[in-house]
């Protein structure tokens, strides 16, 4: 076998031109395939991480009714869950949060805004709310964080008195003067265009609700380890009016949309191997062509076909892994750049995404798998290629090829 890897070795290198073809043709089919399911994946990380930091979390906790019928009435008392131990090493963190609807006024304007009742301290580190403030203090005790969009609607700017008016726990009326404090800039039109922030505190006060809370969120490590931590959580919460959701439950428009591009991708990618296989194919094509002569010869001087088909077998292995190493080692410093450094999208571009509800960024996913998925892929396409080779050689007629 030794003796094998030595000829193969030498037969490879002795047509460098060839083998660079072959090579490179397998190099730029890992290394695009890679670009492209990085940023893909990347694209849904980024999706899914913004969606649970602003709205839900990658669990939530709420009265068991409350998903159904979002109101402030069937919201619950945070005490209930102090008694809880929801410590877990998979938990990075939760946040209570208490939401609800109100009118918004400044002048002769009036818009519909939705409420955000946060601990301030807590969500700079859950959303990073704090680094969504274009203009004034995020530290506020009384006043109010507004989105620029709602902001502007009703030309309003720091320091100006917002009215709200809306209706509280159990139908009392709810009324109320806040100082404009900050403003903040959301990459999300629905939250830039009607977001309003205030402390908890200030949110219970206003709608009658003292201790209350519509969810608890809660940020997990891995966003795919919804399933094991609900059914965690399901044990503890067991005799509670409380029920615990993932974020495949809550944003199912999120999860189809996924889905629905995955496979997209999937069909782009096979697009792709298609391309990349009759390439590869040409290549090997040309690699039996170009040696007939060689290999009969071979063949004619007691090689057998079984020991030149070993012998080519391992050339074209050692071709595709060599093909795929370098397609792996030059999409790793690029995806490495763009998982550190995202695209930022300017122009119609962005605000084709921003319509869509996204961050315009293309982010890029750092992940073993991809390098694993596509090497493999690729790998497996040129070894069934191979099968080409194989039988051109066991029908091969020494006569013949010494005519070549």
């Amino acid at each position: 076998m030794i003796l094998y890897i030595k000829l193969a070795w030498r037969n490879v290198w002795r047509s460098k031109k060839r083998t660079w073809i072959t090579a490179s043709s397998i190099a730029f089919s890992v290394f695009f395939a890679c670009l492209m399911q990085s940023s893909q994946l990347g694209s849904y990380d980024n999706m899914i991480d913004n969606s649970a930091r602003f709205f839900t979390g990658h669990l939530g906790i709420h009265q068991v009714d409350f998903w159904e019928d979002q109101i402030i009435d069937n919201s619950f008392d945070q005490q209930a869950l102090f008694e809880l131990d929801l410590t877990n090493p998979s938990i990075l963190m939760g946040v209570p949060r208490l939401s609800s609807f109100a009118l918004a006024s400044h002048g002769d304007r009036t818009k519909g805004a939705a409420l955000f009742g946060v601990s301030l301290e807590e969500e700079a580190a859950f959303s990073y709310l704090e680094r969504k403030l274009i203009k004034g203090d995020y530290n506020t005790e009384r006043g109010v964080l507004m989105a620029a969009g709602l902001a502007a609607n009703l030309n309003l700017n720091v320091g100006d008195t917002l009215v709200l008016m809306g209706q509280g726990y159990h139908g009392v009326n709810a009324a109320g003067k806040y100082s404009v404090t900050g403003i903040l800039k959301f990459p999300i039109p629905a939250l830039n265009q009607g977001a309003i922030y205030l402390p908890l505190e200030t949110l219970q006060e206003f709608l009658s609700a003292p201790n209350m809370i519509s969810s608890y969120s809660i940020l997990l490590e891995d966003s795919q380890d919804t399933e094991g931590m609900k059914a965690h959580i399901e044990t503890i919460l067991k005799g509670k009016e409380l029920g615990v959701m993932t974020w495949q439950e809550m944003l199912p428009d999120l999860v189809s949309s996924i889905e629905l591009d995955y496979y997209g991708g999937w069909v782009i990618l096979i697009i792709l191997y298609v391309v990349i296989g009759f390439g590869i194919f040409g290549t090997f094509l040309m690699m039996i062509k170009e040696r007939t002569y060689e290999l009969g010869i071979l063949n004619a001087i007691g090689m057998t076909k079984r020991r030149v088909q070993i012998m080519v077998a391992i050339e074209i292995f050692l071709l595709i892994f060599l093909g795929v190493l370098l397609g792996v080692l030059m999409a790793t410093p690029i995806i490495l750049y763009f998982w550190s450094n995202p695209i930022l999208l300017s122009g119609d571009a962005a605000l084709a995404m921003e319509k869509f509800g996204y961050e315009p960024i293309i982010p890029f996913a750092l992940n073993f798998k991809i390098f694993y998925n596509q090497g493999i892929s690729i790998f497996i396409i040129a070894l069934f290629l191979a099968i080409y080779p194989m039988l051109a050689i066991k029908q091969m007629k020494i006569i013949k090829a010494l005519k070549e």
